[in-house]
């Protein structure tokens, strides 16, 4: 596993916590993030729903942002049945900061009770022979505790963007290899692509609009969203199956992790085609559960030469 120095001058390279002064708000919120992992899980559930409903009301911006993203997204419902799905989607992301939280640094046992896991033959069939496999989801509210629930059953490692804190990027990174095999950054290309050739998992999410990379505009919801072709690229270099893994948090309290067959014929030689292919199954799973997705992303903030302007103003 690769100790790897985030954006921040005061991160210790030696692998030693950063200390100095300008890092103890951070550690402070780490300490509160931890002990709310342990408090119980129903109460949880019931704090993320309050929190959901304050941020619902709220002036904050990405409240708004999630508003916009969902009136863009599903124009089929009238006034009423968008704020419906924005409340419980602020809902879900109250949910989604406790689970955040036990997923890095507490217990998870709860969580475990009634999960459904589903497709792992998919995984096995598509490793057969000593094949890597790259395992694409999009940025869900579940995403982390998702990751962890799905590491008992298959050893993934994640590709990520580090944090620009290094108290923040420390723990979680910590946080992260308690269950992951290993964690790359986004430039850490070359031994994310030994990994894989030597017949490991990786898994990230390649559905959000990023300046740094390739990127073309495919549908997501009908609208062209400005979309990182990094799976096509990855699949290409390593010559790595791909699949899809959808997490759903369900209305009983329980998971449902799903694993999907591997893309067909991927990566071809057209990689907007397969940006389109991967985007797709994106918006397949978020049509699954649109409360459960992370709506707050400026999804649309590109857009193709000559288009309307900024969607979000």
């Amino acid at each position: 596993m690769n100790d790897v120095a985030p954006k921040s001058a005061e991160y210790l390279d030696d692998g030693a916590p950063p200390l100095t002064p300008s890092q103890w708000p951070a550690w402070l919120a780490i300490g509160l993030a931890a002990l709310a992992a342990r408090i119980p899980w129903p109460l949880q559930r019931a704090l993320g729903r309050a929190i959901g409903n304050l941020l619902t009301v709220s002036p904050w911006t990405r409240t708004k942002v999630a508003r916009r993203n969902i009136a863009l997204c599903f124009p089929e419902l009238d006034a009423a049945a968008q704020h419906a799905l924005l409340r419980r989607n602020m809902q879900d992301v109250g949910i989604g900061l406790f689970e955040f939280a036990r997923a890095w640094w507490g217990s998870v046992a709860p969580m475990k009770k009634g999960l459904r896991v589903e497709g792992l033959e998919h995984l096995e069939a598509a490793r057969a022979g000593g094949r890597g496999v790259i395992v694409i989801s999009g940025h869900f509210t579940t995403l982390e505790i998702a990751a962890r629930l799905m590491c008992d059953y298959a050893p993934l490692a994640g590709m990520y963007r580090p944090h620009s804190g290094g108290a923040m990027e420390w723990a979680v990174k910590r946080g992260r290899l308690r269950y992951a095999t290993a964690m790359f950054t986004r430039d850490e290309l070359r031994p994310a692509l030994k990994h894989l050739k030597s017949g490991g998992l990786l898994w990230f999410a390649p559905d959000q609009d990023a300046r740094r990379g390739d990127n073309v505009f495919v549908p997501f919801f009908n609208r062209p969203a400005h979309s990182l072709t990094s799976t096509h690229q990855i699949a290409r270099l390593s010559g790595a199956a791909v699949i899809a893994f959808s997490h759903i948090r369900r209305d009983d309290g329980g998971y449902t992790l799903q694993l999907s067959p591997p893309f067909a014929d991927f990566p071809s030689k057209d990689a907007t085609a397969d940006t389109a292919k991967v985007i797709a199954s994106i918006e397949a799973m978020v049509r699954q559960a649109p409360s459960q997705y992370l709506w707050l992303h400026r999804r649309f903030k590109r857009q193709p030469e000559g288009a309307a302007g900024d969607l979000y103003r």
